[in-house]
């Protein structure tokens, strides 16, 4: 009897999927999860438990004596104090990890249109595969024989380096405008503006061993490099006024500048242990926050907001906090500044530091800020040397 030919392979796999299902495996539905041991789900949630009791004591509970150790700073003078910091600055360095890029070209400059009626430019600096830009203003009367203080406006999240000249109502109220008027000169960086860039960004900087507040470090200093040869402007008269995350990089970036001879920090100055890691709903936190982009390696090993100003002093610095500001507890911001006062106050230089701590909001104060740069930055001005009779004068609490 001749047979029927033998069925082809995939008839054959074709017809086991007609077998019933007690002859196969179970095939997972498509989008469907398995259920989780309660078990296993519980070991996890005490676990999790368990590692941030630990990281929370070792950053919270141990801050002060971890503090205590890694400080040596002596008070006796002014050079005496920079130099016991000095491996206090090797580490914020090391934190922050700015690369070692290379100009790759000139300068380019053009008008920029948003700006027109402030002959504002906008500058871009080659620098391998990436560019420093900016905007780049100079107030009425600027010339190589009537040189100008140069103030460096840094935008914060959301923002750009058009709105601290734009916008008088808003919360920057203009102030690098307002500045303009006051005679000073403006550098306004274009830095990475949105959350989720930065959270992207700032993914890759770490496994390239950098951060991304450190590339944007090496980009101003390359402007600066650049922009501080403008026969129109004082080198030796350079502020730096950040607003947000633009006070962030006033903060960060001044420890490791000395050219930027005076600062103002504006909505960003903070109790920095709470405002990182301790949940509390009279203030946001950034544990509890989608803001990855703003942990950094080691930040506070030994870098409080009260003590990273020590690697400011004894250049003149002013905090301005809206007590309506929902980034700060104010209580805790002020005790965080008293802290950071006293540096300068056990060096004689309390004049130096001031903290206007206002009815408002997330904003810059055109009205405190610009009389604080204009303190220190006229030619009769003295950010950084000796000290002198105003130094002596504290700056008050401005209510």
């Amino acid at each position: 009897m001749k047979l029927p030919p033998a069925p082809h392979p995939a008839i054959l796999a074709a017809g086991l999927l007609c077998v019933s299902p007690w002859l196969r495996a179970a095939e997972p539905v498509p989008g469907a999860r398995a259920p989780v041991d309660p078990f296993v789900e519980e070991r996890n949630r005490a676990y999790a438990t368990q590692l941030e009791k630990h990281l929370l004591n070792w950053l919270v509970d141990a801050y002060p004596e971890r503090a205590r150790r890694a400080w040596a700073r002596d008070y006796s003078g002014l050079e005496a104090f920079e130099r016991s910091v000095a491996p206090n600055r090797d580490r914020w360095r090391a934190i922050l990890a700015p690369p070692p890029l290379q100009k790759t070209g000139g300068l380019a400059r053009r008008p920029h249109p948003p700006l027109a009626d402030l002959q504002a430019e906008w500058i871009a600096l080659p620098l391998g595969g990436l560019v420093a830009e900016g905007v780049l203003v100079f107030p009425a009367g600027a010339s190589p024989q009537s040189r100008v203080p140069l103030i460096i406006a840094q935008h914060g999240i959301g923002s750009t380096p058009e709105t601290p000249f734009s916008n008088p109502t808003a919360g920057y109220h203009a102030y690098a405008r307002e500045l303009l008027q006051a005679g000073f000169a403006g550098l306004a960086p274009f830095n990475l503006r949105s959350v989720p860039s930065r959270n992207r960004i700032e993914r890759l900087a770490r496994l390239a061993d950098t951060s991304l507040p450190g590339i944007e470090f090496s980009r101003l200093q390359h402007l600066l490099d650049v922009v501080l040869a403008e026969p129109r402007i004082d080198r030796d008269r350079v502020g730096m006024w950040g607003v947000s995350l633009g006070g962030m990089a006033t903060l960060f970036f001044m420890p490791l500048e000395p050219r930027i001879k005076v600062g103002v920090v504006s909505a960003w100055f903070n109790h920095r242990i709470s405002k990182m890691a301790i949940s509390d709903r009279r203030y946001s936190t950034f544990l509890d926050t989608q803001e990855g982009h703003a942990f950094f390696r080691g930040w506070l090993t030994e870098f409080t907001d009260s003590d990273a100003l020590a690697l400011i002093c004894p250049r003149p610095i002013l905090v301005q906090h809206g007590k309506r500001d929902q980034i700060a507890y104010w209580p805790d911001l002020l005790r965080e500044f008293e802290a950071a006062r006293t540096h300068y106050e056990r060096l004689g230089i309390a004049g130096r530091i001031g903290l206007d701590l206002h009815e408002g909001r997330h904003e810059a104060r055109p009205d405190t800020g610009i009389p604080f740069l204009q303190r220190w930055l006229t030619p009769s001005g003295d950010a950084a040397g000796r000290v002198g009779p105003t130094d002596q004068t504290s700056v008050p609490v401005i209510p």
